[in-house]
């Protein structure tokens, strides 16, 4: 058994079962993935695919088992490789951060510019999307850590950990008749077209609970994944926006108007997830503790160990 014939099954997994993908993603030849896996099936005396001719059609029993044991064996090695350059190369290496267009454009930045001037050797990559894409980065090893809302908190292969809580504000053109008004309420709201999230970002659903619980039905026009794609639509006059409160900045967004929305909705928790049994770097450690001084080292071993 090879670790090779490891990458090859799961990463033909990962390509919903397409040999053809799972070569191309590997830099290496279909019918070499096909023979190493044939290989590992006649070594373990059971098959982990089905095949209909030469097509992988769907996965065995024993092949699922097989697969959730490769892909911890493969977490395994990559441990050892990480703990091996923490000695080697304390401050060079990668770090990969799976976040949404909100977090990356107004959260992290003070974040990153401190990180990459403690580590000018580290490779930082933000990848962005929404929830449910940032936690499957995280869950197949292509992003190290995740920091979204919600929807993260699903995924049991991660360890979450709190970061801090946020609400929102409802946007405006300026002289918008809702500016007039002492306190905003959600009957006021519901009378204008609405732009906000995609119903992708957990948040969304806050937005709608709220609306739900008045026995109100609001006129969302139109969503977007990127805050600032609902910022333009407002700009146009298509309707009033709901936003996080983060993104809204006064001296940028000097077209606009903001009102508070705290009293409107749920707060949400922005969180961060680590795949469990993942080993973390010091460079990780010191990235989370920059964006969430409150989840110092021990704070994180800590939950790490009570995750194993």
């Amino acid at each position: 058994m090879k670790l090779q014939q490891l990458r090859y099954l799961c990463e033909v997994a990962n390509q919903d079962l397409n040999l053809s993908k799972a070569a191309k993603k590997l830099h290496t030849s279909q019918p070499g993935i096909s023979k190493q896996i044939q290989l590992l099936e006649e070594e373990l005396g059971v098959e982990i695919f089905i095949r209909h001719g030469k097509r992988v059609v769907n996965i065995t029993p024993p092949g699922q088992t097989i697969l959730e044991i490769a892909k911890r064996m493969l977490r395994e090695a990559n441990n050892l490789k990480w703990v091996g350059q923490e000695f080697t190369n304390k401050n060079t290496g990668s770090l990969t951060v799976a976040t949404t267009h909100t977090q990356a454009r107004y959260a992290l930045p003070p974040t990153v510019s401190k990180f990459t001037s403690r580590y000018p050797k580290v490779k930082l990559t933000i990848r962005q999307g929404n929830p449910t894409q940032i936690a499957e980065l995280v869950t197949s090893g292509e992003a190290d850590v995740a920091i979204a809302t919600e929807a993260i908190e699903f995924f049991h292969e991660l360890v979450m950990l709190p970061c801090y809580q946020w609400n929102r504000c409802i946007i405006t053109p300026p002289k918008h008749p809702l500016l007039e008004l002492n306190k905003i309420t959600l009957e006021a709201i519901a009378r204008y077209p609405i732009v906000t999230y995609d119903f992708a970002f957990t948040g969304r659903s806050k937005i709608n609970q709220a609306f739900e619980a008045k026995d109100l039905v609001p006129n969302i026009v139109l969503t977007a994944l990127d805050a600032d794609v609902i910022k333009t639509y407002v700009e146009l006059g298509l309707g009033i926006g709901i936003v996080a409160q983060m993104a809204f900045d006064p001296n940028r967004d000097k077209h606009l108007r903001s009102i508070d929305a705290t009293h409107l909705f749920e707060s949400s928790t922005t969180r961060i997830g680590i795949r469990r049994n993942s080993y973390l770097r010091s460079y990780v450690l010191d990235f989370i503790e920059m964006f969430a001084p409150h989840l110092d080292r021990t704070t994180v071993k800590n939950a790490m160990d009570k995750n194993l």
